[in-house]
């Protein structure tokens, strides 16, 4: 049996219709945790699949109030009185999406400890792959042998087409549109409505600029951005990373 935390081609009705839906907390209660949430609220009004709890933060400001009338349980630390809750890390933007692989390492839980959001309205093939932790958004679709890696973000309304392969905590934001046979390595962030042509790499841990024409290989550790895509700088990777 792989790894891939349901089947993409069956309702995600059918999936959980034998057995209680179990409990579910999400790391982050900032904007991608907070459309988590929705896409999971999305699938329970078809079939209870998930308890959500509420999230998990470490931000003091944020002890004992709610988010979208959801309740901050707690700093992160609070999952230790949860073992039996599956997890969602909800983290990262442009100035840190590092943030995810940080947390997965902290937490230091049993791959089998996270779950898989894909929101109803995303279309997915039986042939795609996707890995523990990861979130598909509305509007995501994947057309045929594509494989997503572990806590990977894909926003609303992103296409990934034939073959391609994203690394594990990868974001594909809004609008992106991966042509076939693309590349994206561990890490790497594309920004909203970045193009990528067909059979090119994004290396792990680079930054893709919203909006832009990815033309040829984008290295690791760099910034492009531009129509077509130029280097920028060099990307800071944080050396605890590695």
């Amino acid at each position: 049996m792989s790894n891939r935390q349901w089947p993409a081609g069956m309702p995600l009705a059918l999936v959980a219709a034998e057995r209680p839906p179990p409990e579910l907390v999400l790391v982050g209660a900032g904007g991608f945790a907070r459309e988590t949430a929705e896409a999971v609220k999305a699938i329970n009004a078809i079939h209870p699949h998930f308890d959500l709890l509420g999230f998990v933060d470490d931000d003091p400001a944020l002890a004992g109030a709610k988010v979208d009338g959801l309740p901050v349980l707690g700093p992160l630390a609070e999952l230790a009185h949860l073992p039996q809750a599956q997890v969602i890390v909800c983290t990262g933007n442009p100035g840190n999406y590092f943030s995810r692989k940080r947390i997965v390492r902290r937490l230091e839980l049993d791959p089998a400890r996270y779950a898989t959001v894909i929101h109803p309205a995303a279309v997915l093939p039986e042939s795609c792959w996707i890995g523990p932790g990861s979130v598909l958004l509305a509007g995501v679709v994947a057309t045929a042998a594509v494989s997503i890696g572990a806590h990977v973000a894909v926003m609303p309304a992103a296409v990934l087409t034939h073959d391609d392969e994203v690394g594990d905590f990868a974001t594909i934001a809004t609008g992106v549109r991966l042509s076939g046979a693309v590349r994206v390595g561990e890490g790497a962030y594309l920004g909203a409505g970045a193009l990528v042509r067909e059979g090119r790499a994004v290396g792990a841990w680079s930054l893709v600029g919203l909006g832009a024409v990815v033309l040829g290989d984008v290295p690791a550790y760099e910034v492009w951005a531009g129509v077509p895509a130029r280097r920028l700088r060099q990307v800071e990777v944080p050396g605890d990373l590695g």
